[in-house]
């Protein structure tokens, strides 16, 4: 119980001070500050103190056996990671040797105690050493190859987000050190890392123009995965699947924004959706919904298919809908809507709750009711730091979930999120009317 205060207190601490110089460095006086104390509080600076109030952490913990100081300095370094980001974008103090230096920091600051902690039998061995291959692959040579081709090494969302999970795994380890009779997901959250990090590795040499189709392509791999998974009566890692394959969406159009697309990527997104928040959904429908399943499995799949053609044919088109307004709620919220129920019916709740969710989805896709799109609206409405590390906590969440295998709390899990949205998307939406008015 002390480790846990200490952890609790440690990250109340550096989350603070994090909130405070984000807001304060706005301002000309801490700019100022920062210009005529670059020693500091310069970008690079802020990385090597950073990196070495993390070795100092490590050395109290493994070779002082200080335990809760060495918590306290490793938990505030970790979260104060991104100042070093937004001193650089406020100061516009960002330089090519920043790129490589920050994520050169995080390795130096994760690393090293995840290998003791291994060595300690918390966390496997060659999954760590695995992950050290993969981080320096990713730090030294594709660095060095990208830069023969004038191409940007730095950090993507998947190395972010891997970045947080890792030092959060750090402090799980820390945690599970003095409680080694807690459950330990350290190897699922370890395999996490080692997803993102090598994903990280391979999109930086991918052409930018094709991100969205990659991005469609695994949407719908996950889609047909998950009809495989469904098939074998392995619903909750079917739903997973589809939960993967959202996150895939949620990104491709945005990406297709940003970086261009090639002439194939409409249709294949289009594909992929109906696959993935369709069929897939519609399938478990028909094998856990009983009696009347084809009924309301056939209705959900009519929504979803009326939902993409009129968004591809009249929705997308529309001069009176603002910008990032869906008309009708989302095909992937419907289908998580289902698909929290598939996961407790018939054993938790009566089959007649199943067939009722199937029908509020078809309704509100088809409805002209209209919902804010998360990752265009609401997503942009969330600070960088907290969106990495809401996404982080989300994959930590699921580790918990797979490791204890409690389906009910992966199907509250889901009921939850697609219902905070619902309402979320709603009263934004509503906001938007109210300015446009």
């Amino acid at each position: 119980m002390e480790r846990v205060f200490i952890i609790a207190f440690s990250a109340a601490i550096g989350v603070a001070g994090f909130v405070w110089f984000s807001r304060a460095i706005k301002g000309q006086a801490l700019q100022d500050f920062v210009f005529s104390h670059q020693w500091l509080l310069h970008p690079n600076a802020i990385c090597y103190w950073r990196a070495g109030a993390a070795i100092v952490g490590m050395v109290l913990y493994f070779a002082l056996a200080w335990e809760s100081l060495a918590i306290f300095i490793f938990t505030v370094a970790a979260i104060m990671d991104g100042i070093d980001g937004i001193v650089a974008r406020q100061c516009k103090l960002g330089s090519t040797w920043g790129e490589w230096l920050d994520p050169m920091c995080d390795k130096l600051t994760y690393l090293p105690p995840l290998i003791f902690f291994a060595y300690r039998d918390i966390i496997s061995v060659p999954m760590i050493w695995l992950l050290v291959l993969i981080e320096l692959l990713g730090q030294f040579m594709a660095r060095w190859v990208l830069g023969k081709l004038n191409i940007s090494g730095a950090a993507n969302n998947f190395g972010k987000i891997k970045a947080i999970i890792c030092f959060a795994l750090v402090i799980f380890c820390a945690l599970l050190d003095a409680n080694p009779g807690d459950i330990n997901i350290g190897d699922e959250v370890l395999l996490a890392c080692l997803i993102l990090s090598a994903a990280s590795l391979v999109f930086k040499f991918i052409p930018n123009r094709l991100y969205a189709d990659i991005l469609s392509g695994l949407n719908l791999a996950c889609g047909l995965g998950s009809l495989y998974m469904t098939s074998q009566g392995r619903y909750a890692s079917a739903v997973c699947l589809i939960i993967i394959g959202q996150l895939f969406d949620l990104f491709d159009g945005r990406m297709a924004e940003k970086h261009g697309g090639t002439c194939c990527g409409p249709y294949l997104d289009d594909i992929a959706d109906f696959v993935s928040f369709g069929f897939a959904p519609a399938y478990m429908i028909i094998l856990r919904g009983g009696a009347l399943a084809w009924l309301f499995s056939l209705i959900f799949l009519v929504a979803v298919a009326y939902r993409l053609i009129r968004f591809v044919r009249v929705d997308k088109y529309r001069t009176d809908l603002p910008f990032g307004i869906f008309n009708g709620l989302p095909s992937p919220a419907g289908a998580l809507l289902v698909l929290g129920c598939v996961l407790v019916s018939p054993a938790l709740l009566p089959l007649w709750f199943l067939w009722l969710a199937a029908a509020i989805a078809a309704f509100l896709m088809v409805s002209h009711i209209q919902f804010a799109h998360f990752g265009r609206i609401l997503l942009k409405k969330v600070p960088r730091p907290i969106f990495f590390s809401l996404a982080a906590a989300i994959i930590v969440i699921l580790s918990f979930i797979f490791k204890t295998k409690s389906v009910g709390m992966f199907a509250a899990l889901i009921l939850v999120s697609v219902s905070i949205y619902m309402i979320y998307g709603r009263k934004w939406r509503d906001a938007v009317g109210d300015l446009d008015a």
